[in-house]
């Protein structure tokens, strides 16, 4: 078994109680949150659902108010014709059947890729390649969309996508160890809130099971869920 650091010893220590009121969680987050760096902030849930029914599958959208900290290159694909000089300033990448060709030598230089509708058909044939690292523009995404602009300026502002994994669990980045503990909650009621009121249909009884919080390199730390029903 790995020997664990004396700053992780302490960290784990100061974990007392099994459920913590979203206050008291965020700042022992942020106590814990003491590497030599600026982690990341997850939040992890647990939802009593399974996913191989069509009726209990979680995926959709949101747009934490202070962002996540972290930068993400956008690439547009949509016909050349219809390219304007305020998508070019919006986008880090922009482009049309060029950029199919970039796609399909596998130069993958984005971490969000958006479409309009009419360039859907030629991406068919490389979902083996955008498939398997989740970059397949989609309507439940958002990605796919005839509003190009807007759409730029929601994911510049945090937009981003969820969805449960197999076994039921949502993982997200919700901000930074250096968020002040007002945006670190801000942006943990919205994905509550969020993820509330996208309950799957099929979801019978207790909705969410559990409710964690970590840093990348902290304990996890539980909510207590009925704190966050504001």
């Amino acid at each position: 078994m790995r020997k664990l650091n004396k700053r992780t010893k302490s960290n784990r220590q100061k974990i007392e109680k099994s459920f913590y009121h979203y206050d008291d969680a965020i700042r022992l987050l942020k106590e814990t949150a003491n590497a030599n760096f600026i982690e990341s902030i997850e939040a992890h849930i647990s939802l009593s659902i399974d996913p191989k029914y069509s009726d209990q599958q979680l995926r959709s959208t949101l747009i934490l108010p202070k962002g996540t900290g972290k930068t993400k290159r956008i690439a547009v694909l949509m016909p050349l014709e219809s390219i304007k000089p305020e998508y070019k300033e919006l986008a880090d990448i922009i482009g049309s059947d060029d950029l199919i060709e970039t796609i399909t030598k596998g130069n993958l230089d984005f971490d969000i890729l958006i479409s309009t509708p009419d360039m859907m058909p030629k991406l068919a044939k490389l979902g083996r390649i955008l498939g398997p690292k989740g970059l397949m523009p989609s309507p439940k995404a958002g990605t796919v969309t005839k509003d190009i602009k807007l759409t730029l300026e929601e994911f510049k502002k945090g937009k981003l996508e969820y969805r449960a994994d197999k076994t039921g669990i949502v993982h997200l980045l919700i901000g930074k160890s250096n968020f002040s503990e007002s945006d670190l909650l801000e942006n943990l009621i919205t994905v509550y809130n969020s993820i509330e009121n996208n309950k799957p249909a099929g979801v019978k009884g207790r909705y969410f099971k559990t409710f964690h919080i970590c840093s990348t390199m902290g304990p996890s730390i539980q909510l207590d869920i009925t704190t966050l029903k504001l």
